[in-house]
């Protein structure tokens, strides 16, 4: 399947520095990739095209942690669902769900540079036991994630599962890029489960 690209959104946080065109399902497409997971297909989408309540779930520069607890109402726990390194890069895709009761409320996959971490964060990340955005947070690292797409994605079979989903309905998602200090630090992809699955 050939794959997509999106442009970057016009704001930015170093001005005169551009994020680069980029495929629209980096980093899952290297996780489905090495999984030999067939792909979901994936549309850019402007941000008003977004249905509700979807838009003010991913149209934000926070982390997608305190968004969604923010939402339910309740913490959000972590469920790693596949981690590897490849290079300098960490990738891990994971679940997050309701604390209390394993609902799910997002899927994600990130590809993180380690090394722009301390030790004990580092320590903590491959420990896959703490959202990221919470992690980051509790450990006083000012930690941004600057969309630079928004999606409209008709899930694969593994989405599915994941979403408890009985057919191919299409889902909304969005591409970001990590900063941390200033410095891009890793790549995220964030995908919704239909808007009356997710609370």
């Amino acid at each position: 399947m050939a794959q997509l690209t999106a442009v970057s959104r016009p704001r930015r946080t170093n001005p005169g520095r551009r994020v680069r065109s980029r495929r629209l399902l980096y980093p899952l497409d290297m996780v489905y990739a090495r999984s030999g997971v067939a792909q979901p297909v994936a549309k850019p989408l402007a941000p008003a095209d977004l249905p509700a309540p979807s838009r003010s779930l991913l149209d934000h520069e926070r982390d997608m942690t305190s968004t969604l607890e923010e939402y339910c109402g309740g913490r959000v726990a972590l469920r790693a669902l596949t981690t590897f390194a490849k290079g300098r890069s960490y990738f891990r895709q994971v679940l997050l769900v309701q604390e209390t009761t394993g609902r799910p409320l997002a899927m994600g996959a990130i590809r993180l540079n380690l090394a722009a971490f301390p030790s004990r964060i580092r320590a903590a990340i491959l420990r896959t036991e703490r959202p990221l955005g919470r992690l980051l947070r509790e450990g006083g690292i000012a930690f941004l994630s600057r969309p630079v797409a928004f999606l409209a994605i008709t899930p694969n079979s593994d989405m599915m599962g994941v979403f408890w989903m009985p057919g191919p309905r299409t889902l909304y998602g969005r591409q970001t890029v990590a900063f941390v200090g200033g410095k891009h630090v890793g790549d995220i992809i964030e995908i919704l489960p239909r808007a009356r699955e997710g609370k």
